[in-house]
């Protein structure tokens, strides 16, 4: 593991965050872990960062000025080292900026800074994106964490007594996901009522992606309606996912999305994609929560 930062609330509430990718890797809250653990038998990450795009490129390259460079799914940041900018007992900003090595993927300057902060029974995030160049900045941030499922009491199965609850009724279909991660032009229906989705590992044959989502929080919640909450400002997009044998549940949100199916165009004429004018810059908040 990468070197990580510890930081600790005035009530006990830690957080390890390692400074490859700005990843947090432990969310503690009297005690117990909340955050998955990275076993790599299912899925080796904690909860990375994504940046400068959101799921997959088509052909896994994207286009700028009529070049193609290589880029990866979720983009480059979450394998990077950041630097440490400041550090408190419970707080910490660190930040990555455009390289060598990031511009062979991404020919653009940029700064990408992560505050994280914790207090009681809360993990808080603000992402600062700047455009330090002199050309319109293309960009797309979100972030994957991930929780043990179960965390609580009941089992991880169909009726096991999980749901994920939105805080606005949300429309039961989301997108198919086609070849390469692309988003399809077809959706298909899940068992969303109003607000309410119970969990079943079996309908997770792809990420439930919900685009332009109502609701600025979902919560992760157990039979005994003890909760994991993800309240966010300025990311649009939600998404839940896991694998159906893995012992673990991603409540994500994001600014942008993978490429649609068929697509060609440009970097900054991608599909959600923002443009940040030259010297600007944008804040996005993420929240999570421990409730009941």
């Amino acid at each position: 593991m990468s070197e990580t930062i510890e930081i600790r609330a005035a009530d006990g509430t830690s957080a390890r965050i390692a400074l490859r990718g700005a990843e947090p890797v432990s969310w503690q809250v009297g005690g117990r872990e909340y955050l998955w653990s990275g076993d790599p038998e299912h899925w080796n990450r904690h909860a990375p960062w994504l940046f400068p795009v959101v799921g997959a490129s088509a052909g896994g390259v994207v286009r700028v000025d009529g070049q193609t460079y290589p880029m990866a799914q979720h983009g480059f940041a979450r394998d990077l080292t950041f630097a440490v900018v400041t550090q408190s007992e419970d707080a910490v900003t660190l930040r990555l900026e455009d390289s060598d090595e990031t511009r062979a993927h991404y020919p653009f300057a940029f700064r990408l800074d992560i505050d994280v902060r914790v207090d009681a029974a809360r993990l808080l995030f603000v992402v600062k994106v700047e455009n330090t160049g002199e050309a319109p900045l293309p960009y797309a941030v979100g972030f994957h964490p991930a929780f043990p499922w179960p965390f609580a009491e009941g089992e991880r199965r169909a009726g096991g007594g999980y749901h994920v609850v939105f805080d606005e009724a949300e429309v039961p279909d989301v997108p198919e996901i086609a070849e390469g991660g692309l988003i399809a032009a077809e959706t298909r229906a899940v068992p969303l009522t109003d607000n309410t989705l119970p969990l079943d590992p079996e309908m997770f044959k792809e990420a439930l992606v919900f685009l332009d989502a109502k609701s600025r929080s979902m919560r992760f919640v157990g039979p005994d309606d003890k909760a994991i909450a993800m309240a966010v400002e300025d990311f649009p997009h939600f998404a839940i996912w896991t694998k159906p044998t893995a012992p673990f549940l991603s409540l994500e949100c994001w600014t942008g999305h993978a490429d649609r199916a068929g697509f060609e165009g440009e970097l900054a004429e991608r599909d959600s994609q923002r443009l940040l004018a030259p010297g600007a810059q944008a804040l996005h908040g993420v929240g999570l929560s421990l409730q009941g």
